[in-house]
């Protein structure tokens, strides 16, 4: 017999009888128990915990343990076929499934191993010429002028430029320390000296935000893993604050805290859509593209793709190779055995 489930409405559970075992969690919080004892980041599990309920509210509230490939199967062709998403969104529900079954249940099912990913399509990268970054960077001001000229000129994520904390700039070097990039990667990237000295101008008003926090108890910051615990003082310290912060405090969903979290990285996405379309150019640029046209660039200027590698943070060759197909040379970047007769 089908067993409802409610993974959203469920009553808080009553107090067990003494000499009875606690009530077993509910199924959402044994997710969330799970992704945070893996360390994985807030929005994966905001991203798990949904595609989760949204499969078991598929079937009918149906508990996850008699469901099996069919099930699965059912609701990922729902979410192409009459949800009409993406592959790649297609692909984080079968993930956030897969850690369901694995993870939270210990259920090893064969049939997940065989069930077939969306095939993502293999789209060339938007980039924009050197002419059109600077027009877009001309148009933009303030923090997000900061921001932008560090994303182009560093290749780093947006997330990663988001997230950035002040121990992690290294002025003397000329460095910028990436720590817990994609794939939980450190890497290093070069500090262009065109913002260098406007970083250091922002720092300098970021401590005097800093230190009014720190007068109003509301100086803490996020720190990953168990850091928290091994250095108690850490999270008051002016080396561990993000670079760019909101402008007002909010609660931590986590640990409840109410703290300046760092910039919504929304803000920048909106900046950059309004700088492209003030500035004319016919390309669907986001932030992202700025990382894009930092890694053209170089390619086009003569580096070595070993060394765009290394600063874009890419595990595989492949992926960098990408960028060869966009240099301003026609295609691959080659040049046409025409133009040598011409």
């Amino acid at each position: 017999m089908n067993t409802p489930i409610d993974p959203t409405n469920a009553p808080p559970a009553l107090p067990s009888a003494p000499g009875k075992s606690p009530p077993e969690p509910r199924l959402l919080d044994q997710v969330r128990a799970q992704i945070r004892l893996r360390h994985y980041s807030i929005r994966t599990e905001s991203q798990y915990v949904q595609w989760v309920k949204r499969f078991v509210l598929f079937h009918g509230k149906r508990h996850p343990r008699e469901m099996g490939a069919p099930e699965v199967e059912a609701f990922l062709s729902h979410l192409a076929v009459e949800g009409h998403v993406a592959s790649a969104t297609q692909n984080q529900a079968l993930s956030a499934l897969l850690f369901l079954y694995r993870q939270v249940l210990g259920i090893e099912l064969p049939w997940l191993d065989e069930m077939v990913r969306a095939k993502r399509p293999q789209r060339l990268p938007v980039v924009l010429t050197r002419g059109e970054v600077q027009r877009v960077l001309e148009r933009m001001d303030g923090v997000y002028s900061l921001l932008a000229r560090l994303l182009y000129g560093t290749g780093m994520r947006l997330m990663e430029v988001i997230r950035l904390r002040v121990k992690d700039v290294d002025f003397a070097q000329g460095e910028i320390l990436i720590r817990d990039g994609k794939g939980a990667k450190d890497r290093v990237t070069m500090l262009p000296e065109g913002v260098s000295a406007d970083l250091r101008e922002h720092l300098q008003r970021r401590k005097l935000v800093f230190e009014d926090d720190l007068r109003a108890g509301k100086a803490s910051v996020y720190l990953p893993d168990a850091l928290a615990r091994k250095y108690p003082a850490a999270s008051t310290s002016w080396l561990w604050q993000y670079v760019f912060v909101a402008g007002s405090y909010s609660v931590d969903p986590r640990s409840g805290v109410e703290r300046r979290h760092h910039l919504d990285e929304k803000l920048l996405q909106r900046a950059m859509k309004k700088a492209v379309l003030a500035s004319g150019i016919d390309k669907p640029a986001t932030p992202h593209t700025l990382r894009h046209s930092f890694a053209t660039h170089l390619l086009d200027g003569g580096y070595d793709i070993r060394t765009v590698q290394e600063l874009l943070g890419h595990a595989d060759v492949s992926t960098t190779m990408i960028y060869t197909h966009v240099l301003q040379r026609g295609g691959r970047g080659v040049r046409s055995p025409l133009d040598s007769l011409l």
